[in-house]
């Protein structure tokens, strides 16, 4: 048997005080409340990218962890700079927010490809990419094209949908969208966003005016333009699904995801018949009308339609 050594005086003050700095240190960083960073915003979310089937795809992810994401799906020309920050902010403050390029757009690489269902298959092919097996989507104008191809091509792959400013295969009025464009010759962006989203009373206008300012906020790591190519291909996607389709309601009839339908009144390349035809013909749908409004009214009526979106998630 070994023998006990008999400790100092000194070795047991050394121990002692040891001992209860240690405890100490202990008990301050028990009692301290972790300072959790703060979440991306808009402004602060830094540009990801991640292999999509060999191609590279450009994303942010805004917002808090946790929870059923919402992965957003712009309209025609946009990328992930010309959403509102009013609108993506709002929604992340309650949920983890997805913004990104689909292939070939903005930052993203690859070619866009010129069929609104091959838009949504890459769309779907980035969500499962990011390992994601449930979503939340939204889509603006061409985007609710988008979304309407990927949960009948993928039901099980999301939760709710979000339907704002768009309409079915073969929507009213969207064929006359060549000539609405060729009206904003010679308009200046501000003057073409105002033209084609916003009505012209000076109520909408000053909100429009106030929308493109936020757009224009975020100056670092700001998303790339659109390629001559890409928006040739978006066009013709979109000229697509605007020629006439008898089945076309008969089709989305098949969407039994609940669906929140967002659309302005004065709606200028997407009538508001559009957004009355799905809901009639959906059996889990909700309309939200927004008056003196237009094609982007949920830019311009950010704060209500934020506070019926996380409503309608909620739910």
């Amino acid at each position: 048997m070994k023998a006990i050594r008999k400790m100092s005086a000194t070795s047991v003050l050394c121990l002692t005080l040891f001992t209860a700095v240690t405890m100490s240190c202990r008990e301050e960083s028990e009692n301290t409340p972790v300072q959790e960073a703060p979440a991306a915003t808009h402004q602060t979310a830094k540009t990801q990218f991640i292999n999509v089937k060999g191609t590279s795809f450009a994303y942010r992810v805004l917002g808090k962890e946790g929870g059923i994401p919402l992965v957003l799906l712009p309209g025609l020309g946009g990328s992930m700079d010309d959403w509102d920050p009013a609108v993506t902010d709002g929604l992340a403050k309650k949920y983890k927010v997805i913004i990104f390029d689909n292939k070939g757009v903005a930052a993203s690489k690859g070619t866009t490809p010129n069929t609104v269902q091959a838009m949504a298959d890459d769309a779907i092919d980035f969500i499962e990419a990011l390992h994601l097996n449930k979503v939340n989507i939204m889509g603006f104008s061409m985007g609710g094209f988008v979304a309407q191809r990927v949960v009948l091509t993928k039901p099980s792959l999301i939760n709710k949908v979000i339907l704002t400013g768009t309409g079915p295969m073969g929507a009213i009025g969207l064929s006359n969208l060549p000539n609405i464009i060729a009206g904003t010759a010679g308009l200046s962006a501000e003057e073409s966003f105002l033209k084609f989203g916003f009505t012209s009373s000076a109520e909408s206008i000053a909100a429009g005016k106030a929308s493109y300012a936020r757009i224009q906020l975020r100056t670092v790591d700001r998303d790339l333009p659109l390629s001559d190519a890409t928006s040739a291909s978006q066009f013709t996607a979109v000229l697509s699904w605007a020629q006439p389709d008898t089945n076309a309601l008969t089709e989305i009839n098949k969407i039994k995801n609940p669906v929140l339908i967002v659309h302005g009144e004065n709606d200028l390349p997407v009538s508001v018949q559009n957004a009355q035809n799905m809901k009639q013909n959906l059996d889990h749908a909700e309309l939200l009308i927004f008056p003196d409004s237009g094609h982007a009214s949920f830019f311009q009526n950010h704060d209500a339609f934020v506070a019926k979106a996380v409503a309608f998630l909620n739910e």
